[in-house]
């Protein structure tokens, strides 16, 4: 028979366990990253949008965004909107202004808060309804654990990018 503590503890564990993995993530990121100027950080080097430093801005902006939701739920996002396209093609590479530096800096508070977000939680159970958009099926809910599963999730797929990106700019590897 296992007691409020234990369940506490193995919650808290779980809890810890989903911030390592993330926390392990970013840092693959910001390794693929290293030594860059802001020039090589805007550099397009296949026929994707992406360039390392956006891809920087976007997970940055992405976990900004799905932290948030974890809080507040939907904000309202209308997906149809010439805008909100225009802000999310956007974030897949340097504008005017921007920096590698920035971007970094700006991941890294992203994810202090994120972090401080999720230990403040009474449990991972806490769930909020995802937006309407084509890509989810109406009426879901996602708990928090779901949303750190994402963050993680989209955080892997583009180390892959920034992996093939940075090879491809001066043949430098995050791994191997």
């Amino acid at each position: 028979m296992t007691t409020q503590v234990e369940n506490a503890r193995t919650a808290d564990a779980e809890r810890e366990a989903l911030l390592r993995v993330l926390a392990e993530q970013r840092g693959n990121l910001r390794y693929a990253v290293r030594g860059l100027t802001d020039e090589q950080a805007r550099r397009r080097t296949t026929v994707s949008a992406l360039c390392l430093g956006g891809v920087v801005k976007h997970v940055a902006r992405g976990e900004e965004h799905w932290a948030r939701f974890i809080l507040e739920g939907d904000p309202g996002t209308d997906y149809e909107s010439p805008e909100t396209y225009a802000a999310h093609e956007g974030s897949f590479r340097l504008l005017e202004g921007e920096t590698l530096q920035g971007m970094l800096e700006k991941y890294g508070r992203v994810a202090a808060w994120t972090e401080r977000i999720v230990r403040d939680l009474p449990n991972l159970e806490v769930a909020q309804k995802l937006p309407t958009a084509p890509w989810f099926p109406e009426e879901t809910f996602w708990t928090a654990r779901d949303v750190l599963l994402h963050i993680i999730a989209e955080n892997a797929q583009h180390n892959g990018h920034a992996d093939i990106i940075r090879e491809e700019l001066d043949g430098q590897k995050t791994m191997g």
